[in-house]
């Protein structure tokens, strides 16, 4: 027997924790981002066709207590007082409907949300371009890279979320995650 799961559905969330323990700072991560009631099983980038992206706050009461969930997710962590870390993951679309999309993760020190964000989302936007055969230089900055995208004609939308926190200054475990969140 074939089982498939195509989720319909799709939310952003993300969050920040920290505790003394590495798990627990963890925990406090999916909690602030209001999925730690589920079971996550991470997946890889494909975002399906047809595929409907609502807010955080409609996908999470959707969420049941221990419900498998699939999460395509970044997660960074450190003990380091004040090093800054950053978990993003990055979302694009093509503009045909029956095509599939990318979802990309990325983990970083040292860099601000809104690089870590823009990484993930040029990162997606990369490999669907790649996908569609839409012709770049890949040496070009992502702004430029972007408006070739937009130009093709084939890709309708990049997005990305962005979780980024410095280390406690005392040395706690700080954990930061990223999450596109797929409801069947």
């Amino acid at each position: 027997m074939e089982m498939s799961i195509i989720p319909t559905k799709m939310f952003f969330t993300k969050g920040v924790g920290i505790h003394k323990d590495r798990l627990i700072s963890y925990e406090l991560a999916l909690r602030d981002a209001g999925i730690e009631k589920c079971n996550l099983v991470c997946i890889s980038s494909i975002f399906p066709p047809g595929c409907k992206i609502i807010s955080r706050e409609e996908g999470l009461k959707l969420l049941k207590p221990g419900q498998v969930t699939y999460v395509v997710m970044a997660k960074n962590e450190t003990n380091e007082p004040n090093r800054l870390i950053a978990a993003a993951v990055g979302l694009a679309i093509p503009k045909d409907d029956n095509g599939y999309g990318y979802l990309s993760e990325h983990h970083s020190f040292g860099e601000t949300a809104k690089k870590a964000g823009e990484y993930a989302e040029d990162l997606a936007a990369t490999m669907l371009a790649t996908s569609l055969g839409i012709e770049f230089d890949p040496e070009k900055a992502w702004d430029e890279r972007k408006k070739v995208y937009k130009a093709s004609g084939k890709i309708f939308k990049t997005t990305h979320i962005c979780q980024s926190a410095e280390g406690h200054k005392d040395g706690l475990w700080t954990t930061v995650i990223a999450a596109a969140v797929f409801l069947p």
